[in-house]
């Protein structure tokens, strides 16, 4: 079997800003939430037959105490905001497994179902649908690969390595020094892509990089400059990796439970309520194959 996992709130972003308004029965607007379930529906007509989606039931997690500038859910848009819950609700009634994240992040949730999917031996592979450079780290091999859905672009560890200058295990590392403008922490002053694969494809973590820049097994322009940014912020960059680092304690997978048998019966009143009717049909259809 192939596991398909997907992050969910990512997929609500990318439908809110790629589609335009839809009201429901109620008035409110469910533009997004009826975008993300038809194309779990798509994914499922293609041929996905185990299928987990992870959200962000709030944005703040367990990293906004470790570091204040960690990205919050202030600015979001209420419109778009509205629509977080009432998307767990959809795809629990589609009949997708849905894991509402608290006080760790979808991203989480993601890593630790695709290491436990990776552990069953029945599973062949699995995809982690999204393109976010953290869910990066997950890859191991062709066996667990990441899928941009939009382009149809799949990274293995090869390909991870070609995309980024440095193997999955190194991608929190990686993140540390440029830093991740989506999550909320910078890096450290002057790393850049180029600098940080320069020297983490040579000593893969940080620990591993000698203090004495003379002793550096890389040719690398600034690097004494380099060295030094990286003594003087040491602390920032081991919390930056901290950060960066996906957790796979929560939650606990059944791989099981995660293939599709249908929608369950509040499906077709939700799909009314978007005046989507077919959404019910088509999710109908393919639990009967």
């Amino acid at each position: 079997m192939r596991v398909h996992l997907v992050d969910g709130t990512y997929e609500l972003f990318r439908h809110f800003y790629a589609l335009p308004p839809h009201k429901d029965a109620a008035g409110e607007d469910r533009g997004a939430v009826v975008g993300v379930v038809q194309s779990l529906i798509g994914m499922l007509e293609e041929g996905a037959t185990h299928l987990g989606v992870a959200t962000d039931h709030v944005v703040e997690s367990f990293r906004n105490d470790l570091y204040k500038g960690y990205k919050t859910g202030e600015g979001i848009e209420p419109r778009l905001r509205s629509q977080f819950e009432p998307l767990e609700e959809a795809i629990a009634a589609l009949g997708v497994v849905v894991w509402p994240m608290v006080e760790v992040e979808a991203d989480d949730a993601i890593a630790a179902a695709a290491a436990t999917a990776a552990a069953d031996k029945r599973v062949r592979q699995v995809l982690v649908c999204s393109p976010d450079k953290d869910l990066a780290q997950c890859v191991r091999g062709s066996r667990v690969v990441q899928l941009d859905r939009r382009s149809g672009t799949i990274w293995n560890e090869k390909g991870v390595e070609e995309r980024f200058g440095v193997p999955p295990a190194s991608i929190p590392d990686y993140l540390a020094l440029v830093g991740d403008s989506a999550d909320g922490f910078p890096g450290l002053p002057g790393w850049g892509a180029k600098s940080a694969a320069t020297v983490l494809a040579r000593y893969r973590r940080l620990e591993k990089i000698p203090a004495d820049v003379a002793d550096w097994d890389v040719a690398l322009r600034g690097a004494e400059k380099l060295g030094r940014v990286l003594r003087d912020g040491w602390e920032d960059a081991l919390l930056f990796r901290k950060l960066a680092t996906l957790r796979t304690d929560r939650p606990k997978v059944t791989i099981d439970k995660l293939e599709y048998r249908g929608p369950l019966k509040e499906f077709e009143a939700l799909a009314e309520s978007w005046r989507r009717p077919k959404l019910h049909e088509r999710a109908r259809a393919v639990a009967a194959t």
